[in-house]
């Protein structure tokens, strides 16, 4: 099962599920309007998507952790949240909006399960000499999810109407559900008796491993900053586009470029025979990530072009390089919960980000980029004052002893 099939069969579930995921959210902005009439629909079934993503892993992760075969876990999260993307699609101007917008709520809780909770099984299907490498190769599924995603939703909405291109974003997911189910279970020399410990004793230890391994707290904290530069950045790109290229749909061109720009870093690195340590890349990307909006912020064509070559060229790396310290910290009965704690996170600050930023943004574009540069510096503070090395801390009590 860990062989070259199997490592094919994961990427290609991943890259399925991935970019129906980064499909359903263009293709929710187009249809909510459409069957409902109000401009606003669209955005309210995302952002109850989103919040619900951020809630959800902890808990997700909690379960993953606790099956005997997580895959069958994972492809059942899949399914119900293609079942949600559906009623939410069925439910559109049939029924009043707040339950269609708590059918989203719903099937945002297992949004952690296409990024987080897939990315934590990798080392049951990789092995170790080729973790590396994986991790790179699971990394740039994201890349090309936000590459094609956003562009299909626009070509089939185009072709077909909005509601097909969820329709679309549907199928991948459903695509991926064979992938997922294959995953294999974790592997034990005896039987495992029934968890005794409670869910909320098990979502602390999860909590505590992330805090006391001082490498992936650094890393957790200075990702989760650098999400709040991004997101802040998102929302900068369209009025980039129509400032300096004439047309804010020229932004999303620019956010295509981004995706692939993070495609091509990540297959250079995966190719490198030593690539450098995870963390110095973490760092590296944060670094990148601060310069890239000041240099945007010039107003010029080809700073702009630059801006976003730089934000690419960070951001595929320094995914990737989140992805291998949690593999190389995470203790093995935590991991989908150190995994899928850290996705929620992460959309957290990606949310805020975007969220502060947008007003920012239609005040003062330069201020609102100097803030998402002041983020992703703020995310190189962090990382820098937390320092490799920590005293020795007590070890996480066994199963049962929590």
């Amino acid at each position: 099962m860990t062989g070259r099939y199997m490592m094919g069969c994961y990427l290609g579930g991943a890259a399925a599920a991935r970019t129906g995921d980064e499909m359903s959210g263009p293709a929710l902005l187009l249809a909510g309007p459409v069957l409902t009439g109000s401009p606003s629909s669209g955005s309210a079934l995302l952002a109850g998507i989103m919040a619900a993503a951020a809630v959800g892993g902890p808990l997700f992760g909690v379960l993953l952790d606790r099956s005997a075969r997580p895959g069958r876990l994972l492809a059942a999260a899949l399914a119900l949240y293609a079942a949600g993307l559906a009623a939410i699609l069925l439910g559109l101007g049939r029924v009043p909006f707040t339950l269609t917008v708590l059918l989203a709520v719903g099937a945002g809780l297992l949004g952690p399960a296409l990024s987080g909770g897939w990315t934590s099984q990798l080392p049951r299907v990789a092995p170790l000499p080729d973790l590396p490498r994986a991790t790179a190769l699971d990394a740039m599924t994201f890349s090309l999810a936000a590459l094609v995603g956003p562009a299909l939703a626009g070509a089939v909405a185009g072709a077909a109407g909005a509601p097909a291109a969820l329709v679309v974003s549907i199928a991948l997911i459903g695509l991926a559900l064979p992938a997922a189910w294959a995953l294999p279970a974790p592997a034990r020399s005896a039987p495992v008796p029934p968890p005794v410990t409670s869910v909320v004793a098990d979502l602390t230890a999860g909590l505590r491993a992330i805090v006391r391994s001082r490498p992936l707290a650094r890393a957790t904290a200075t990702s989760v900053l650098s999400c709040v530069g991004q997101g802040a950045l998102l929302t900068c790109w369209p009025p980039l586009g129509a400032a300096v290229l004439g047309s804010a749909d020229h932004g999303a061109l620019l956010l295509s470029a981004i995706a692939a720009s993070a495609l091509v870093a990540n297959a250079v690195l995966s190719r490198r025979p030593r690539p450098p340590r995870p963390d110095t890349v973490l760092l590296g990307g944060a670094l990148l990530l601060a310069l890239a909006p000041l240099v945007a912020a010039t107003g010029h064509p080809a700073a702009l072009i630059a801006a976003v070559l730089l934000t690419g060229a960070a951001e595929g790396p320094q995914l990737t390089a989140l992805f291998a310290i949690r593999h190389r910290e995470a203790p093995e009965r935590l991991r989908g919960q150190v995994f899928t704690t850290g996705a929620s996170l992460k959309i957290t600050g990606f949310a805020l980000g975007a969220a502060l930023a947008g007003p920012l943004a239609t005040w003062s574009l330069p201020v609102a980029l100097v803030a998402a540069g002041g983020c992703e510096a703020l995310a190189v503070l962090v990382f820098v004052c937390l320092p490799d090395t920590a005293e020795a801390v007590a070890p996480l009590p066994p199963p049962g002893a929590v």
